[in-house]
This record gives C-alpha cells, structure tokens and sequence, in this order.
C-alpha cells in the first residue's frame, strides 16, 4: 500500500511541477526571442533612417561611421545597398555575398521578412534580417544585418538553469511532502496491523496510540482499543466464570463423595447396582472438574506468554520424555536419548505428554515414543504413536476442540487434548494429530535460543 500511495503522490507532485516548468520555459524562450527581434529591428530602422538621409543629402559619412560603429560594439555585419544593389555602407558584409540574394530581393520589393523560430539553448548560427529603406510606394535600397544567435541562446540556457533548479527544488520538497503525508497517513495503519496481530497472538489489551493520523484514522484506533479491552474483559470473565464454577462446585462435590463413602457399608444388595453407578458418576464430575480447571489454568498462561508476562522455561524433552514413558510403562527407543531443551516449562510439557500418553493407553495397542530436535528449523519433538484404529479426517480436526470425544473407546471428559493443545499454544509450539498406520500425536516446540 505504501509503494501505491507514494507512487500516486509523486506522480501527482511530478505533473504539478511540469506543469509549472514546462509553460514557464517556454515563455522564457519565447520573451527572449521576442526581445532578440526587437532589438534587431530597432537597429534595422536606425540603419533604414541614416540611409534616407544619406540618400537626401548625399552625405554617407554618418551612415557609414554608426555601421563601422555598430559592428565593432556588437560584432554583426551590416550592409546597406541602394535600389540597384549597390553599396551605400558596409561592414563584415558585401552586397554580392549569394547568402543574400533572396533576402535583399524580398526587402527591395517590400516584402514582410520571414519570422525568427524560438530561440532554444542549443540554437546555433545566425538570423538574417532586412528592411526597405524608403516608404512602401518608393523603395531607395535596403538594408541587411546578420545576427548571431549565440548571445540570446546563452540567455536562454541561464534562465532555462534558473527555471529547473526551481522545478528540481519544487520536486524535492514536493518529494519530502509525500513521504511526510505518506507516513502521517499510513504510521497509525501500521499501528493498527500491528495491534490486530498482537490481539490475534492473544496479547492483553493490545493498544495503538491513535495520536496521529487522519481523524477516522484516529478514531478507528479508539475503537480498537476499546474492542481490544472489551475482548480482554469478555476472555477474563470466561476464564473466572469457569475457575470459579469449578471452585465452588468442588466443595459439594466434596461433600456429596464423603456421604456416598459413608453409605458405602449400608447399601443392600439391591441398590448396589445404582450407589456404584452413582459412585461412577461422581468420578467422572470430578474429573471434568480438574478439567475445566486445567484449561483454565491453560488458557491463562497462553495469554500471560503471548502478552510477555513470564520469562521463558527451559525443559529437557528427553529427561521429561523418560519420566513420563516410565510411568506409563511405554517403552523408549534403545538409542541414547539426547539433552534437547525447548522453551516450555517441564510441568507444562509432562502434563501434554501425560495426555497423549493416557489416550494412547486408553484407545491404542502397542505405544512408542519418540524424539528429536530440527535444528535449521528451530524446533524440538516429541512423537507418541500407537497402532490403534486412530481418527477419520472429520475427527481429526474436531479433536482439540472441548468436550469432544470419540465413538469408541473408554468415556472420558473430552478436555484432554484441548487442554494439551492450549498449553502447547502458550508456548509458541504446534500439536499436530494424524491417522497414518495408527494415531500419532506430534508436538514441536521452539529449541532453546543460541548464545
């Protein structure tokens, strides 16, 4: 977006100074050229004036002397002839040059003399101008004087100079105008991106400053952080509604366990079969109790990380990985497991690792666990694999969502894997399910940085 605004901009601004430049060089050019005419044909009449005098009185002497005159000061041969092409006066120029011919024969019949073309900063040679001396009826000779152009052409060239420094200048401050009123336009956008991503990563109250820019570019920076508040507010209410449910829900359950134990002596066979379902259905509740308050506890710890509220915790995935293969009595590869350290605490990886490794328990045959660390890509992993019927492509992508649970295999709670995968999230890393030869749960998380 930057590139298309500032390209607009300059565009704009570049066809704003030619705008200005174009039209004033031409004018420049044009009122030089002018003013080169004028002066030529002022000279041409002074010449056309002496040469009628001289042809009345029949004195040439003063003619003559402002033509050598004339030449000397300005360096332009001057020829004046009478009617029948004879010299009356001259200097650096001869009646007979072949040059003139057309020229003096258009001034002797008192024709109107061709017009000068614009002088330009490269024009180059001389103009030839002629006047009739005499009235338009009764034509006494002529009069011829070559111009150079290379006095005028300097002129031009200075004040064409003047005119595109100024244009050059225009430019630049025209440039350093854009990229002020790009910047004043697109710095609060930046902002917004950036809020939007840091809201996305789960970052608290993620506000922008909102103190520049156009005002609905200000305005709409209030309103994100109104709604980046709002957001936080509504996930801080969510998460307390499901601790403090879970909290106050605990002590009766409590309660309600004790008196089921007591009973348990008192129970007749025949209510047996229901104090034992009861019984069961309290262990499930308070199951789904420790649940909800570990994805709570999950959930709040993702956004402490994303917000940068904790330091980073570094784990061994292979001492965690062989704590918690030994207490599951699931067997380890016989090569030496190596130290690799990954940014996560370890109570928060043997707590993802004792998911994946209940359910693979719970629904699979055989289970293997695996490890290793990618080195160019930053990540250490940890696999468990176990060969049994595993998910279908629909089940795959409903897994880490709460309360789901298979079709088959034992009840549980449908937490979790949800619970895994938020504390996994907390800490920048992926948990990657799939169904080839079996069920493989998959966790990458960031190595710890080099020193």
């Amino acid at each position: 977006m930057r590139r298309r605004l500032l390209l607009v901009l300059l565009l704009f601004s570049a066809v704003a100074v030619a705008g200005f430049a174009v039209p004033l060089l031409s004018s420049t050019a044009a009122e030089r050229t002018q003013r080169f005419v004028l002066t030529r044909t002022g000279d041409l009449d002074r010449f056309a004036a002496l040469a009628q005098q001289a042809e009345t009185t029949g004195d040439k002497a003063a003619l003559e002397d402002e033509v050598a005159a004339y030449v000397e000061l300005y360096g332009d041969p001057v020829v004046v002839v009478d009617a029948r092409r004879q010299p009356v006066a001259q200097a650096g120029l001869t009646a007979d040059d072949p040059a003139l011919a057309r020229v003096l024969d258009a001034a002797l019949r008192n024709q109107p003399a061709s017009s000068v073309p614009t002088v330009k900063p490269w024009s180059s040679g001389d103009v030839v101008f002629a006047r009739p001396v005499g009235t338009g009826t009764r034509v006494a000779g002529a009069v011829v004087l070559r111009a150079s152009l290379d006095r005028a052409a300097a002129d031009v060239t200075t004040r064409w100079l003047l005119v595109l420094g100024g244009a050059l200048a225009a430019a630049v401050i025209s440039v350093l105008l854009v990229l002020a009123v790009a910047r004043w336009l697109l710095k609060p956008l930046a902002e917004l991106a950036i809020g939007v991503r840091a809201v996305a990563a789960g970052e608290r109250r993620a506000h922008v400053p909102g103190s520049s820019g156009p005002p609905e570019v200000r305005e709409l920076s209030e309103s994100f952080n109104r709604m980046s508040d709002a957001v936080t507010e509504a996930a801080d209410q969510q998460r307390r509604l499901i601790a403090d449910a879970s909290h106050q829900l605990r002590n009766p359950m409590a309660a309600l366990r004790l008196r089921m134990d007591t009973l348990s002596g008192q129970v007749k066979p025949e209510g047996l079969r229901a104090y034992t379902a009861g019984v069961a259905e309290i262990e499930r509740l308070e199951s789904l109790l420790d649940g909800l308050l570990a994805l709570a506890s999950a959930e709040s710890a993702a956004t402490e990380v994303a917000a940068g509220g904790r330091e980073p915790e570094l784990a061994d995935v292979g001492a965690v990985a062989v704590d918690r293969a030994g207490f599951w009595q699931v067997p380890l590869p016989e090569t030496p497991v190596l130290a690799v350290l990954v940014r996560c605490p370890e109570s928060d990886l043997a707590q993802v690792l004792d998911v994946l490794l209940d359910n693979a328990v719970k629904y699979g045959g055989a289970v293997r666990v695996s490890l290793g660390a990618d080195r160019a890509a930053g990540i250490g992993w940890v696999e468990v694999h176990d060969d049994g019927p595993g998910l279908s492509e629909e089940e795959l992508a409903l897994a880490t969502s709460r309360f789901w649970r298979g079709r088959s295999g034992p009840p549980g709670t449908g937490l979790g894997l949800a619970i895994a995968d938020q504390l996994v999230k907390a800490r920048q890393g992926v948990l990657t399910l799939s169904s080839a030869d079996g069920f493989t749960a998959r966790v990458a998380l960031p190595l710890e940085p080099a020193l």
